[in-house]
């Protein structure tokens, strides 16, 4: 399968798993993932951060938006004008789609973006929400796409495996 996408509970290490692939691939990548951002040991918001250096807020406790998960506004123009240009297929290039979740779904650019990203040759690295609505559930019934699921258990694992996978792949 050339999609490989992980889920798991909130801060499982689905983003830390991609990180380690990212410092561990031979291979030319493009993409972005999420971090929070915590003050104070809490949560404050999400960071996106691209492969090539861009950020900016997916979602914050102090953004005002018509959209919102919880306490947090979504910033549908991070999400189109920074998570949607770094998810677009180039060359061979693996692409980093972290993650395709509910905050990300409120942007129609973003949802069609992700689908471009995974009907393309490219590899796609990526992960996904728990559950989700009807796109997120379409998404994971992809004939062409693989899910794992982040534990405590096999999070260490997880990044050396995923590594080979997309070797195995590239040599086919």
């Amino acid at each position: 399968m050339k999609n490989i996408f992980l889920t798991g509970a909130p801060s499982s290490g689905k983003t830390t798993v991609i990180k380690k692939v990212i410092q561990n691939l031979n291979h030319p990548a493009n993409g972005f993932y999420t971090e929070e951002e915590r003050v104070g040991g809490k949560r404050i918001g999400f960071l996106m951060k691209t492969l090539d250096g861009k950020r900016g807020y997916l979602a914050h406790q102090d953004i005002k938006s018509d959209f919102h998960i919880r306490r947090y506004g979504v910033s549908i123009e991070n999400i189109e004008t920074i998570a949607v240009p770094s998810i677009s297929p180039i060359k061979n290039n693996i692409v980093i789609l972290d993650e395709i979740g509910k905050m990300e779904c409120f942007s129609e650019l973003f949802k069609q973006a992700a689908t471009n990203a995974l009907h393309s040759s490219n590899i796609v690295l990526g992960t996904i929400t728990f559950g989700g609505n009807d796109f997120i559930l379409k998404i994971k019934d992809r004939e062409d796409i693989e899910i794992h699921e982040v534990t405590i258990d096999n999070r260490n694992a997880l990044p050396d495996l995923i590594v080979k996978k997309i070797e195995n792949f590239l040599e086919d």
